[in-house]
Formats: C-alpha cells, sequence, structure tokens
C-alpha cells in the first residue's frame, strides 16, 4: 500500500466518488450511514412492509425491506446483488468467517444471508482500546481475503467501503463480523481506512474525548492493521477525503427522486455534520500525523 499524503485525495478519487466510495446502494442490517444515529428517512420508512413472521431489521436506510426470518436476513434485490453473492462465496472459499453467507434467492425472489449472531450498535459512540484494535484487525483480514483476487480487478482489494460501526456485529463487546456488503467494490485499503478511523476514533462532539486520546486510538487502529509508513502519512488525509465525500452524497440527495433516503431535515443535519467532523479532523491534522509516525 503506497499512498502518499499528498495525492491521498485524487487517488482515492479514482476509483469511486461517493461517500462510502461504493457503486451500489446499502445492504442488510446497517446502510449507507454516516451520522452518530441510524433512524429510517421518512421517505423510505412506509415503502415496504414486512410480511408476517418477518422481524424489520433497523438501521436500513438505502434498501427497504431488510427483514429477518429465523436464522437467515432477507432483503430486495439490487444491481449489486450479483457481486455481493460472488464476494460473500469468496470470502467463506478462503476462510473468513467476519461476514454473512450468501444462501440464494427465497420464494419470493429476494437475496438471502445467514444471520449473524450479536448486537449491532445504534449510535456512535467511544470506543475502548481493544474494540478499535479488534475492528482494525477485522479490517485488515477482510481485505487480506480479497488481495489480488479476480473480484479486486486493477486494485488492491474489494473495500467495504463502509465499515462503520453501525455495519459491525458484536459478540462479547467484541466487533466479529461485517454486515451490509452492498457498497462492496474494488479499491485502495485507505478508502476504508479512512473511514474506519473517522467513525471508530475521532468526533467531533464536546462530550468526545480529548483530541490526543482520539489520535491514540487512530494509532491503535493502524498497528492492529499493521499499516506501513507510506500509507500512515496518509491515513489523516484519507480521513477528511471520506468527510468531504459524504457530506457531498448527502447534498446530492437533497435533489435525488422519491423515496429518498431521509427527509430534507435529516439530510441536512448529515451535511452539517460532516462538515464538522472534516472541520475537525483539519484543525488537528498535526496531532493525528504525530501519533501516526
Amino acid at each position: 500500500m503506497m499512498l502518499s499524503g499528498g495525492t491521498v485525495t485524487a487517488q482515492l478519487a479514482t476509483v469511486n466518488t461517493s461517500p462510502h466510495g461504493q457503486r451500489g446502494v446499502a445492504q442488510a442490517r446497517g446502510s449507507l450511514v454516516a451520522s452518530p444515529t441510524w433512524d429510517h428517512g421518512a421517505d423510505l420508512a412506509a415503502a415496504v412492509q414486512p410480511a408476517e413472521g418477518e422481524e424489520p431489521l433497523s438501521g436500513g436506510r438505502i434498501t427497504c425491506g431488510v427483514v429477518r426470518v429465523g436464522d437467515t436476513v432477507r432483503r430486495p434485490v439490487t444491481a449489486r446483488s450479483a457481486f455481493v453473492a460472488e464476494l460473500l462465496g469468496h470470502l467463506e472459499s478462503h476462510g473468513f468467517a467476519g461476514a454473512p453467507r450468501y444462501l440464494g434467492l427465497d420464494d419470493r425472489g429476494r437475496d438471502t444471508f445467514s444471520y449473524v449472531p450479536g448486537w449491532v450498535p445504534a449510535r456512535f459512540r467511544t470506543w475502548s482500546r481493544s474494540q478499535v484494535a479488534a475492528a482494525g484487525a477485522l479490517l485488515r483480514s477482510l481485505h487480506e481475503a480479497t488481495r489480488d483476487s479476480r473480484l479486486a480487478g486493477a486494485h488492491p482489494v474489494v473495500c467495504h467501503h463502509d465499515p462503520g460501526p453501525n455495519n459491525v456485529v458484536f459478540r462479547d463487546d467484541r466487533p466479529v463480523a461485517f454486515i451490509d456488503f452492498d457498497t462492496a467494490a474494488p479499491g485502495h485499503p485507505l478508502e476504508d481506512l479512512g473511514y474506519l478511523a473517522w467513525t471508530w476514533c475521532v468526533s467531533s462532539r464536546p462530550q468526545a474525548p480529548p483530541v490526543q486520546a482520539q489520535a491514540a486510538r487512530v494509532r491503535i487502529l493502524a498497528d492492529a492493521y499493521e499499516l506501513d509508513r507510506p500509507d500512515r502519512a496518509a491515513l489523516v488525509d484519507a480521513m477528511l477525503d471520506r468527510q468531504m465525500r459524504n457530506a457531498g452524497w448527502w447534498r446530492r440527495q437533497l435533489d435525488a427522486p422519491r423515496p429518498r433516503v431521509a427527509d430534507g431535515e435529516l439530510i441536512l443535519s448529515r451535511i452539517a455534520w460532516s462538515l464538522r467532523e472534516h472541520r475537525h479532523t483539519a484543525a488537528h491534522r498535526l496531532v493525528f500525523a504525530t501519533a501516526l509516525r
């Protein structure tokens, strides 16, 4: 992994342009979400009603109709379904246990996945050092399972592109699996690392830990991922890149056709939050960069 800090934004932008670096829309229990909470948008909340015996899974905003049926998760087919099915099969065949298994289509033509037991955070919070380290190691394992594979194409790995805490299953208070793979696409590891470092370690909230403590967690993440020196130097730029792409993606939703992913007020709040996070990270760039040396 050899992106230099001065060119990280330009090089990451050659892969994808959405806030999550994805080429599709979001999948199971989490969604294409980057905010302190994951409330459903009013435009989508009533779009799909579950059948009897189906348990709606909270958090989804881009793809409606995600439900649990017994030990499985069902969701509508999307343009990304074929790639996700192949990716999950690849991960299973390469021994990566931190993802659902793809089980085919059900009798209603929906994608079916194994249900990953555990809990998924409903809100961003301050994560312990051991939790951050476990998330970094989990991401590294995901990337290594796809490195130089056919699915990665000309890129180093297949990225999840939305590895925030809302798309991670916890057991025994530790992150053990990623869900919501519909944003997955070939990319550079820094695309995922920038987003993971931001959403797991960094916060502009007044009640958040001091910046020095946030920077220490970013270093713990980089260490757990075994990030090499050139990419450590580029990680702060990767965080800033993901924050601006997130704000840009939400801006575009204001003009999107209905049903939109959220109502206008919620979209505006997400834009404002993303920009606050970017200003916070930029203002303390030196603190974060120093911690990564």
